[in-house]
């Protein structure tokens, strides 16, 4: 399957302190010039966290970091597309440890300090003599300059378009210099909350315990990736992995630190689940749903995320339509308790529904703001409760179809 390929977006944040990273094409998929197979590697043990799937189908990869985090003493990630090794029984398991171990043993570290993370066809085995090859090589071009990164990004991915990044700086060290945190992902389809089908690696110069690693990374995680949906589908290999390795400063943080920390965490998190919704298979339009008035967080995302999946508001997207029938619907059978009569409906900022019944606009001006912009917004307001989102989705189009039919053929 083709997959046209398109620019990075934006400047490549610089990797923290104490971080190499590579990636190569190892032979998992059938196009040589893409990456297939990433290694990150820490220069001293670090404390990792790590958020995952709730599908009670899930990949061996996933059980087997799952089983280890949050924890300390880790020294590197080793990741590999166009094999997701889900539903390969215990031979999934196998060539999960092997993966770990030879990452570990190819960067002198000890067993036990390498995690796992695989994406791609669901149901085949692993081919473990290219994949072990690929990382005693991986490991010997290990580097932390833009290009590693770009390499090192591009290797986590399945049918997306372009490698995503997010991150910056954040507090101070006891010298008086700032910490780094850099974040890649993949995704495009087959993503649905909670997780998507995505895979998420996110490494920072600070030391962190482990609580408040997997604290951090929760918190993040629950209003960037389960705020998310390219088709409502829930995969087998989700996983976002946090790596704080303390090389800026050996002291783990605290108070505003702790606290820049964990906003810098999120504001990445927000940035690459937005990447994943705009690089949705064939989507045209990326659509961003704000939910507000609800009597609760859940009961918001419950509505956004009902929004989100309807076929029929993605086509009406896709077809610059404002058809504000099937928005309002969507909410209606959400299962979420509210007063249609109070009910408002907005659309690029144009009010289109109120008091339970439509509001004159102009439908010509709304369905160019749809059609002349990426980026389209639907505002509902249920109420006046405490309960509010953000949650990204994108279109769908004919080319998800396509996509979609001849992905393993």
């Amino acid at each position: 399957m083709a997959i046209a390929e398109t620019p990075i977006r934006g400047p490549v944040p610089p990797l923290p302190r104490g971080f190499r990273v590579a990636g190569l094409h190892a032979g998992l998929k059938r196009n040589p010039t893409r990456e297939d197979l990433t290694l990150v590697v820490s220069d001293r043990p670090a404390t990792a966290a790590g958020v995952y799937t709730q599908n009670l189908v899930y990949a061996a990869p996933v059980a087997y970091d799952r089983a280890r985090t949050p924890g300390t003493g880790f020294r590197g990630v080793v990741v590999n597309s166009g094999n997701a090794n889900a539903c390969t029984g215990s031979r999934g398991d196998e060539d999960t440890a092997a993966m770990a171990a030879t990452a570990a043993k190819a960067i002198g570290s000890l067993e036990g300090s390498v995690l796992v993370m695989s994406t791609g066809i669901i149901g085949e085995f692993l081919p473990r003599e290219k994949i072990e090859s690929g990382i005693r090589t991986v490991a010997g071009q290990l580097g932390d300059d833009e290009a590693s990164v770009v390499r090192a990004a591009r290797g986590l991915l399945t049918t997306d378009t372009r490698p995503k990044f997010a991150g910056g700086c954040f507090g101070r060290t006891a010298d008086n210099a700032s910490f780094r945190l850099l974040g890649m992902a993949k995704g495009a389809a087959m993503i649905g909350p909670k997780l998507a089908t995505m895979l998420g690696i996110v490494v920072t110069d600070a030391a962190l315990t482990p609580e408040d690693a997997q604290r951090l990374l929760a918190e993040a995680t629950e209003v960037s990736f389960n705020c998310v949906s390219v088709d409502g589908h829930m995969s087998t290999n989700d996983t976002v992995l946090l790596i704080a390795n303390g090389a800026a400063d050996a002291e783990p943080l605290t108070g505003d630190n702790l606290e820049a920390c964990g906003a810098a965490l999120i504001e990445a998190c927000q940035t690459l689940a937005h990447e994943i919704a705009d690089d949705g298979e064939g989507a045209t339009h990326i659509i961003r749903i704000d939910v507000s008035g609800a009597d609760s967080r859940d009961d918001a995302r419950r509505v956004a995320r009902t929004v989100a999946d309807s076929p029929l508001v993605k086509t009406a997207v896709s077809g610059a339509d404002p058809n504000w029938g099937r928005i309002v619907s969507a909410a209606g059978y959400a299962g979420v308790g509210f007063d249609p009569g109070r009910l408002v409906l907005r659309v690029n900022g144009a009010e289109l529904f109120r008091n339970a019944a439509p509001v004159e606009f102009d439908a010509t001006a709304v369905s160019a703001s749809i059609r002349d912009n990426r980026e389209t917004t639907i505002e509902i307001e249920l109420g006046s409760g405490p309960g509010a989102i953000r949650f990204f989705t994108s279109d769908l189009t004919a080319e998800y179809v396509r996509l979609n039919a001849d992905y393993h053929t």
